[in-house]
């Protein structure tokens, strides 16, 4: 699974992507966070505030619960504002 950090999560997690290889009963961006946010590191800090934070899976937009799978890609970014 790819996943890709953008703008302020990137900064606080220290990477913009990585391969992750999850365990399987990481099957939604909300376990995913859970398990991502156990690994320590800058993760935490990151997700603090998941309410903050918009996901898209495969390049469209989704919600914490929409299934994800090992080929995915989900990326987790702050909400766009236009000006």
């Amino acid at each position: 699974m790819k996943v890709l950090y953008f703008a302020w999560l990137r900064q606080r997690i220290g990477i913009g992507e990585e391969a992750v290889d999850p365990p399987a009963d990481v099957t939604t961006p909300r376990a995913l966070v859970d398990w991502l946010v156990a690994k320590g590191g800058g993760y935490e800090k990151a997700f603090a505030d998941t309410s903050a934070i918009k996901v898209a899976i495969n390049q469209e937009f989704a919600d914490y619960d929409a299934p994800i799978g090992k080929g995915d890609e989900v990326a987790f970014f702050p909400p766009v504002t236009g000006g």
